[in-house]
């Protein structure tokens, strides 16, 4: 019994820090949006802000991922870029449902604050999917844990 209920709190509290750090990355992305707009509008300014967002909470996400998460350790600056490319290709299918609620929030409410909902719960969605796939073909894979 012991056993089973120190084996849930550690899941609890990986679940809790994953969470926190999930939520730090949206601050980010979601800031970096809102600055990129406060300087620059014009063509393509939307899709660009999103854009910035996106590299903005990527950067932040995997060096907090692989470092409070994962607890991986890259052996060499060549290691840690292909890690990154790894985890960033896992990215491509969660961005496109971020970027999904995104794009349709602002579409269908026409509002910067609604398009940032909509980025919030997209990124809600593809961080808990994102999770797993990191887990078993990014950082397993590569010498994580």
């Amino acid at each position: 019994m012991h056993a089973i209920f120190s084996g849930w709190l550690i899941v609890m509290k990986l679940a809790a820090i994953y969470t926190l750090l999930a939520a730090l990355a949206t601050i980010c992305n979601i800031a970096a949006q809102d600055i990129f707009l406060s300087v620059y509008r014009g063509p393509y300014d939307i899709f660009l802000s999103v854009l910035s967002g996106t590299a903005a909470g990527l950067i932040l996400k995997y060096v907090l991922d692989k470092r409070y998460i994962f607890r991986f350790k890259a052996d060499n600056m060549t290691h840690d870029g292909r890690v990154f490319l790894l985890y960033s290709l896992m990215g491509v299918f969660t961005t496109a449902i971020f970027w999904g609620f995104e794009f349709t929030f602002h579409l269908v409410f026409q509002t910067d604050a609604m398009r940032y909902l909509g980025g919030v719960i997209g990124l809600a969605i593809g961080y808990w999917a994102k999770y797993a796939l990191d887990k078993r073909f990014v950082f397993r894979a590569t010498g994580g844990n």
